[in-house]
């Protein structure tokens, strides 16, 4: 029996590509919490079939950005207290490891790219987009650098699901000001071969975004 190989990685399908550009400006805000996403509109705006967008917007549910109800249509999900404090429980578990196992694989090149991103990520301050985006591709390096496949994996999935309690917890620039001391100490840990530290820095800098992230929340339900 033979069997397949590939040469080259396979590309997304396109209701996968289109799930992540949906996903992307749900944790924007730009489709807020309770927004209808309307399979006709969005077949228009991204001109594909409605069977295209529904296999998307399915894609969605599973990651519970987004809720289907029969004869209502799908619906972006309500923020939620339990599932914020939930995700990044487990969320922080995963970056320690993650942290502490690419302190015992970083060498001196890699060392100067995780400097480079710490450069960008100081840059970015000012900026939430850029900032939340900037630390994500920091997150994703370093799993990288665990040699984790699986733990890579895990992150990643978690991403857009927790995406919008992040943005709420950098919301300030205080926040963010914050969370880059905390990162600036992470990376000389990493570089340093310092897992230990690493790993306890970076379960640190989760929890104060999960903190952060839940005085925000509670701030803006107040107000509704």
């Amino acid at each position: 029996m033979s069997t397949l190989q590939h040469k080259k990685p396979l590309l997304q399908t396109l209701p996968l590509q289109i799930e992540e550009q949906i996903a992307l400006s749900i944790v924007k805000g730009i489709y807020l919490p309770g927004s209808r996403l309307r399979e006709i509109e969005l077949a228009q705006f991204f001109n594909v079939s409605r069977s295209t967008i529904r296999e998307a917007l399915r894609l969605l549910e599973n990651r519970n950005l987004v809720q289907i109800k029969p004869q209502r249509g799908a619906h972006v999900t309500q923020l939620s207290a339990k599932e914020l404090e939930d995700l990044f429980e487990v969320r922080a578990s995963l970056l320690a490891t993650g942290s502490r196992l690419a302190a015992a694989n970083c060498n001196a090149a890699q060392g100067k790219a995780l400097t480079l991103h710490l450069s960008k990520l100081r840059e970015s301050v000012a900026d939430l987009d850029r900032y939340t985006a900037t630390s994500a591709a920091l997150v994703n390096t370093i799993m990288e650098l665990s040699h984790n496949t699986i733990l890579a994996s895990y992150i990643n999935d978690f991403a857009h699901r927790i995406g919008r309690y992040v943005r709420l917890g950098l919301a300030l620039k205080s926040r963010r000001k914050n969370s880059l001391a905390i990162w600036v100490r992470l990376i000389t840990a990493i570089k340093n071969g310092d897992g230990e530290e690493a790993g306890k820095l970076h379960r640190t800098l989760a929890l104060n975004n999960r903190g952060a992230a839940l005085e925000e929340f509670r701030r803006l339900e107040s107000k509704d």
